[in-house]
């Protein structure tokens, strides 16, 4: 199989904080060995209804505003400082990519030209939005399958063939939880997706919201070639994906085990390794051959 990719999702746990997001590129490129980064881009007033955009925020010790609306505000990045994100990113070599949530933001990131763009679970039934990356993005499309039927997994998948775009889409299993347990992971959705989308679609991924990194190991196993995890400097920092986040040692060794089982995933070569060649003249040399 191919080696899988590490997504090190920072999403909004920069906490608005320009400097805290370069730490966090440096500090996923340098220390944790990850292949991309991930923001998030929102347009807050096309998201919420005004009574969402000026209510309190549900956990008022997470946020970072007098209501919900000037918390999402405070947390989001403008056009231009992504395109300083993506600037980082290519100084310390790894891939920069964000989640889109509403058509103004697929238009704003588009722009920049990253290699992915990821829809995220909450909009991967917005059909303009779909459209708008479908008919002017050219990069890869990932998209999570979190939150969603069947049914609706189908209608997603024709309709990127529809639009020739197939090609570029990478679906991800997705239990959409903060955290979720491991009785709800259902990791052997990777299987189902494979065995149903696998010659349709790009390839499959798996982003996990659990507590650890033994998971997402057996997802490499199971044939996810994407695996992605929040990542923080912090886990007791505010906000409300610190606590379901990797710290960077954890991504660190996510990426080391990842790639060691995507290493391990072959067929012998031949019936005796070479490797086995010395213990095998060494332990049988007094078998009696049959």
């Amino acid at each position: 199989m191919n080696t899988p990719k590490i997504i090190a999702e920072i999403g909004c746990n920069h906490k608005g904080d320009m400097a805290i997001a370069r730490e966090m590129i440096m500090t996923a490129a340098t220390y944790c060995k990850a292949d991309i980064v991930k923001f998030q881009k929102r347009c807050n007033r096309e998201l919420l209804t005004p009574e969402e955009y000026n209510a309190p925020h549900p956990n008022p010790a997470n946020s970072y505003g007098a209501t919900y609306g000037e918390h999402r505000e405070f947390l989001e990045f403008t056009l231009e400082q992504h395109r300083q994100l993506k600037a980082w990113c290519e100084e310390f070599g790894i891939t920069y990519s964000t989640s889109v949530w509403d058509v103004t933001s697929a238009k704003e990131i588009t722009s920049l030209n990253p290699n992915l763009i990821k829809v995220p679970s909450a909009c991967n039934l917005n059909k303009p939005m779909l459209q708008y990356l479908c008919d002017n993005y050219g990069g890869e499309i990932h998209l999570s399958f979190g939150m969603t039927t069947k049914e609706e997994e189908e209608e997603i998948v024709s309709f990127f063939e529809a639009n020739g775009r197939a090609k570029d889409l990478v679906l991800y299993n997705c239990t959409s939880g903060y955290p979720v347990p491991f009785e709800d992971i259902c990791l052997l959705e990777i299987t189902r997706m494979r065995n149903q989308y696998g010659n349709r679609v790009k390839t499959i991924g798996f982003s996990g919201h659990h507590l650890g990194i033994a998971v997402d190991a057996a997802a490499v196993a199971l044939g996810a070639e994407f695996i992605e995890r929040h990542y923080t400097l912090d886990r007791t920092w505010k906000g409300t994906d610190h606590a379901a986040s990797l710290e960077p040692d954890g991504v660190r060794k996510l990426a080391r085990d990842c790639r060691a089982v995507a290493k391990a995933l072959t067929y012998k070569s031949k019936d005796i390794l070479d490797i086995e060649g010395v213990q095998r003249n060494k332990l049988k040399k007094n078998q009696v051959k049959w």
